[in-house]
């Protein structure tokens, strides 16, 4: 009934609706995830709850379907679409007979799989260290008793504490090493504002286009795919706009973050806090959006949440709405009803609209250079129904 493949583990799929108005959209993103991790679906199981089971998550009889389904398919993992206490996960290892990992786990297994600067696998190391401390417990019941043999007898200290105090000294290094990385970037950052260099940096949901939106703006080459977190490490870049108003045009720096989700695991949001710090120092943040999704505005309100928790939802916006050619949208410049600037529409992969893009960058920045202009005001999250209207 199940083909064998060759390559990534063999999962389940298990999502619970809990009543919640995008409960289809996070199993399709769900679905993205597992494959962006090279993994193969076989099986997907879903069930309604008005709550989660306190022991196993879900229901006892849906335990059994779910057990059913990975003896028959022959399953290595079961992976929940939500986040799973460290008890819930044994109860359901020793239940389904299988490994069982949480959301949380698997978008940290996807960090860990596509950082490549060093800083950037320093920040899944220390994430991936913070979420494994509570799941210690983990299957390992050998580490619950005395250390003991020759050249184990120590003070009486468990093995289990032991790997908790060895993971808090990591933690604790990486901590530091990250500190100084962030002292060393933050030098470099006043060094560009003493040479009065203003610094632009594109946020959004994964998988909106900021990396090829990014590379058609500066010509830089990062990598772009159609795929959740494509990119991980901050790239930053110089870029060349013209001149506007009482501002002289020229270079600006730009930045490409990493992307946000809903459910955005806290370890990774605390870990790359040094990162995002380029939002939150910058002059303006350039929003994209995926203009084709049909969750746009479940995106837009996930990348908000996590602005406002880095501390960077003070700092002006520019929506700047993507994809369009995946839409039957023409490129274009939305404003409010006093004219200041709202959002751009553009295609980042066919080019349509970047001029257009580029000349409100200009126009935005001749506005801060000019007292009497306030520049970008609040954006409506109905901007994109209203102009396809």
């Amino acid at each position: 009934m199940f083909d064998r493949h060759e390559g990534g583990e063999r999962v389940i799929l298990v999502a619970l609706d809990f009543g919640d108005p995008d409960f289809a959209e996070s199993q399709a993103e769900l679905r993205l995830l597992a494959g962006g991790a090279g993994l193969d679906i076989l099986g997907e199981v879903q069930g309604k709850r008005s709550r989660p089971d306190a022991a196993l998550f879900v229901g006892s009889g849906k335990a059994d379907e779910i057990a059913a389904l990975v003896a028959a398919a022959e399953a290595d993992v079961v992976i929940f679409n939500h986040e799973l206490s460290p008890a819930q996960e044994r109860n359901l290892e020793r239940r389904l007979h299988c490994r069982v990992i949480d959301r949380v786990s698997l978008i940290l297994d996807i960090f860990a799989s596509r950082a490549i600067s060093a800083e950037g696998k320093l920040q899944v190391e220390l994430a991936q260290l913070q979420h494994l401390s509570t799941r210690l417990v983990r299957g390992w019941t050998h580490l619950e008793r005395q250390r003991g043999g020759v050249g184990m007898r120590g003070p009486g200290e468990k093995q289990l504490e032991t790997d908790r105090r060895l993971i808090g000294v990591r933690v604790k290094a990486l901590r530091e090493r990250l500190a100084r990385l962030g002292k060393q970037r933050r030098t470099q950052r006043r060094s560009r504002a003493r040479q009065h260099v203003l610094s632009v940096a594109l946020v959004g949901y994964t998988n909106a286009g900021k990396s090829t939106l990014f590379n058609a703006l500066t010509r830089a080459g990062a990598y772009a795919a159609d795929q959740l977190f494509a990119t991980l490490d901050t790239t930053t870049r110089k870029m060349y706009l013209p001149q506007q108003g009482d501002w002289s045009g020229g270079e600006v720096v730009l930045s490409d973050t990493v992307g946000f989700i809903t459910r955005l695991p806290h370890e990774l949001v605390a870990a790359f806090r040094a990162t995002l710090e380029a939002t939150t120092e910058a002059d303006l943040l350039m929003h994209v959006i995926d203009a084709a999704s049909s969750g746009r505005e479940r995106q837009i309100e996930a990348v908000e949440k996590v602005l406002h928790e880095i501390g960077a939802d003070a700092v002006p916006q520019l929506r700047i709405y993507n994809k369009l050619d995946l839409t039957d949208v023409a490129p274009g410049v939305g404003r409010d009803e006093y004219g200041k600037l709202q959002s751009v529409y553009v295609s980042a992969k066919t080019g349509a609209g970047l001029e257009l893009l580029r000349d409100a960058l200009s126009e935005f920045l001749a506005a801060q250079a000019s007292p009497e202009r306030t520049g970008v005001a609040d954006i409506p999250t109905s901007q994109f129904s209203e102009h396809t209207a």
